[in-house]
């Protein structure tokens, strides 16, 4: 459907001001605050809080409030991002100002990453306490991999991101990935990471992974890490996650096995003790999933007691005849 020229006009009009051109050339390298865009501009809130108002009024510009904050993203798709990239295919960011801009970008993705190490040396010891009950980080994340096989994707989504280390993992396999959380400090995390990666196709943004704010039939690939045994309701992430993937897309499912180390719902706010295989055969099937069984990696075997991590794969049937096979 073509677009409404006077959604042009006025689009081209707010991106006609040399500091709202400025602020959408930042926005194009990633998500950025209001206060951090009083850092690297140099200009007041309230003068650069209106601007943002013209530009998401305007349609060229997403509003992403997470708690007491406000994250703003330059739109990539449809007719504002083929207006944005017609844009900015004429103009040479690395002159001024432009090239102050993403020097001064650097310091604030600094600030970040400092913020993001401020937080995990608070809670390192409990979290490396988890990571050692069970099989080796690197060892997991290999077998993630063998199990996309080297498949492309359009779009990843990350529910439950954490630290993005999924959207990290995975984001060289696709075209865009995103992640969301409802934590604001992990999203500080991830966001350090992905910078740190230079991972510029993925991005993150807070939000409840039950009720997403993703379209239908959007994503191609779905991806659920040590995200359920939080939940009190897990099987609403399954379902949602069936509505975010296309016909044929796929979902990847890590958890826990069921255990008996009760010490993880004080110390890591464990709402479930391990995810039983027969409560995600039941939750996949009224999603309309189509699931396998899952890999089992074991703890390692000097542990007296450890932590058995699962890997499911479930499609999303391209066709009912398939759903009903």
């Amino acid at each position: 459907m073509d677009t409404d020229h006077s959604h042009i006009v006025d689009a081209m009009k707010a991106a006609g001001e040399p500091t709202r051109l400025r602020i959408l050339a930042l926005l194009r390298r990633g998500d950025l605050a209001v206060g951090e865009l009083v850092q690297i501009l140099e200009q007041s809130q309230p003068r650069l809080s209106h601007h943002l108002k013209t530009l998401t009024t305007a349609g060229l510009v997403e509003r992403l409030p997470e708690g007491a904050w406000v994250f703003y993203r330059a739109r990539s798709k449809d007719w504002a991002g083929r207006l944005l990239q017609a844009i900015f295919n004429e103009i040479d960011t690395t002159a001024a100002p432009f090239a102050e801009d993403r020097e001064a970008l650097q310091t604030v993705r600094q600030a970040r990453a400092q913020s993001a190490e401020s937080y995990f040396s608070d809670i390192a010891e409990t979290w490396d306490q988890l990571r050692a009950l069970h099989y080796p980080e690197a060892d997991i994340e290999q077998a993630i991999l063998e199990q996309v096989d080297g498949q492309r994707f359009d779009r990843i989504v990350d529910l439950g991101t954490g630290t993005g280390r999924m959207l990290t993992l995975l984001a060289p396999l696709a075209k865009e990935a995103e992640g969301l959380d409802l934590s604001h400090h992990m999203l500080t995390v991830a966001r350090a990471n992905l910078n740190r990666a230079e991972a510029r196709n993925a991005r993150v943004r807070q939000g409840d992974v039950t009720e997403t704010p993703f379209d239908a039939n959007s994503a191609d690939l779905v991806v659920v890490h040590q995200v359920l045994h939080y939940l009190e309701n897990p099987e609403a992430v399954l379902a949602e996650a069936a509505r975010i993937l296309r016909p044929g897309g796929r979902l990847l499912l890590i958890d826990f096995a069921p255990h008996d180390l009760e010490f993880l719902r004080e110390t890591q706010g464990h709402r479930r003790l391990g995810i039983r295989h027969d409560d995600v055969s039941e939750w996949a099937d009224a999603a309309g999933l189509a699931l396998q069984a899952p890999l089992v990696l074991d703890p390692p075997a000097s542990l007296d007691q450890g932590l058995s991590v699962l890997i499911w794969n479930a499609t999303r049937p391209a066709n009912q005849q398939e759903a009903a096979a």
